[in-house]
This record gives structure tokens, C-alpha cells and sequence, in this order.
């Protein structure tokens, strides 16, 4: 295996999402580009240090930092280290104009340790599919859609973390919810986790996100069934129900549907 993987898409784009290229445990060499890249481009640091000059500020990314550059920005970067380590990604597809929308139109988005953490695990198990399975266009589409929703929820997230009720209640409620959405979680067990009532809660959820807590759980397991519906085939409509947390199928079905106007099923063959 190269122990420096880069890949540059060679393939006719024809997923809404994927990359144009990618690459991890890859030594840095300095780079100046005066017009930018032509695609939305995402560095992260994973050993040592780099600097990353853009639009006259200076940033440094620390291991699992990373910054997330749209197209055609002037940058400027460098190792400050004696080895900088990165991974990288740019992105491409058929609806790769909707990416800046989908950002907020955000030219510059900097990632902190937490989250590159998320982003580095998923690019170095995009590289590893892609090195074994390179004709698994529709997991990298997904892998790159994942990526991309991460970004766009850190956006908001950072600035949230600002807020001390968001980062003393909702936080921890949302991180429960990433780690346990396939377990038999309740609002009111959620809401006991950091001791407020339910109601208070979701007032929480309401002001912050714009949603209840109910809605917020239930949106993000209808997600995730998405994704077993589009990359497992031959899943059974109930079996992803377990998965997703859903203790009764109808119930599984009937959110589906409100959520997205199809069934599962008519989504399986829609995607």
C-alpha cells in the first residue's frame, strides 16, 4: 500500500457528490496559489504544524485542524514544522454548485479538533474503500455528502458553543444522540442525562436549532436511514428501523414518509 496515497478522479462525474481528489498521511510541501484551487478545498493537519495564510489572516492548524477553502481564493501555506502531515479532499459532482448554499456561502471555514477528528476518519476510510473498491461511486457520493453536512453543522455549531445554556445542555444532549440514535433513547431520558426537565429541553433545542428535541432525534434516525437505504441494498425496511432506533416498523414508515413524502422503499428506488 503507498504509504502517501493521493487519487485525482479520472471517471466521467456523474454522482450528485464525489471527490476530485483525495489524500492522507501525505508529507506537505509548501504551496502558493495566487488565483486559489478551482473546487472547494479541505486540508487538515495530521502530524506536526502548518500555516495557512487566506483573504490577510493567518492560521495555524494544529493536528486534526483544518480549513476548508472555496474556490478561486487566493492562499498561501507551509509547514512550520520539520514534517507537516496532512489529508486532504476537493470536491466535485453534478450538483456541486449547490455545495456554496449548502455552506452558507462561507469562503472559509475552520475546523477545530473535535470535529477533524470526525473529517479525518471518514477521508482515511474513503481512501481505504477507494483503494480496494474504486468502483463504489455511491458509497464515496455518500462519504462526501457526510462530510460536507458536517461542515455545514459546524458552522453553526461554533457558533453556538459561544452560548452557555447551547453548551451546558444541548450539546452534550446532541453528542448523546450521534453516539446512541440506534438505542431506545426518549426525550425524557434524554433530559435527565443533564438534569433539566423535558420541556426545558426542547424550549432549549427550539431556541438554538429551531426545533424540539423530538424533532431533532427523529430527523437525524430518518437520516441515518437514508443512508442504510442507499448503501445497503438488501437491507430489509425493518431491520434498518432497528437500526435507526425504531422499536416499531409502521411507526418507522409513517415518519419516513412525513419527513420525506415517500416510503422507504420509494426512496430506495427514487435514489
Amino acid at each position: 500500500m503507498n504509504t502517501m496515497p493521493i487519487y485525482f478522479r479520472n471517471t466521467p462525474v456523474t454522482e450528485p457528490f464525489t471527490f476530485d481528489s483525495i489524500g492522507n498521511n501525505w508529507i506537505q510541501d509548501q504551496m502558493n496559489r495566487p488565483k486559489g484551487y478551482p473546487k472547494y478545498h479541505y486540508l487538515q493537519t495530521e502530524k506536526g504544524r502548518g500555516i495557512l495564510k487566506v483573504q490577510g489572516k493567518k492560521y495555524t492548524l494544529n493536528p486534526h485542524e483544518g480549513l476548508l477553502i472555496a474556490p478561486f481564493i487566493p492562499h498561501f501555506y507551509y509547514s512550520s514544522d520539520t514534517s507537516w502531515q496532512t489529508t486532504f479532499i476537493t470536491f466535485t459532482g453534478t450538483i456541486e454548485s449547490s455545495i456554496s448554499q449548502l455552506l452558507d456561502n462561507r469562503q472559509i471555514i475552520f475546523v477545530e479538533k473535535e470535529l477533524g477528528i470526525q473529517l479525518g476518519a471518514i477521508i482515511s476510510q474513503m481512501v481505504e474503500n477507494y483503494e480496494t473498491h474504486p468502483e463504489d461511486s455511491l458509497s464515496i457520493s455518500m462519504d462526501c455528502y457526510r462530510i460536507l453536512m458536517h461542515l455545514s453543522n459546524g458552522i453553526h455549531t461554533q457558533d453556538l458553543m459561544k452560548e452557555p445554556l447551547y453548551q451546558r445542555y444541548v450539546a452534550p444532549v446532541i453528542r448523546e444522540i450521534e453516539r446512541h440514535y440506534d438505542q431506545n433513547l426518549t426525550v425524557q431520558s434524554l433530559s435527565r442525562q443533564v438534569y433539566i426537565t423535558p420541556q426545558y429541553l426542547s424550549r432549549l433545542f427550539q431556541k438554538f436549532l429551531g426545533c424540539s428535541t423530538y424533532e431533532y432525534l427523529t430527523t437525524y434516525r430518518i437520516n441515518k436511514a437514508k443512508e442504510y437505504l442507499m448503501l445497503h441494498q438488501r437491507m430489509e425496511v425493518q431491520e434498518i428501523a432497528g437500526k435507526t432506533g425504531f422499536l416499531d416498523t409502521s411507526h418507522f414508515i409513517a415518519m419516513f414518509r412525513k419527513q420525506t413524502g415517500v416510503t422507504p422503499l420509494e426512496f430506495r428506488k427514487i435514489n
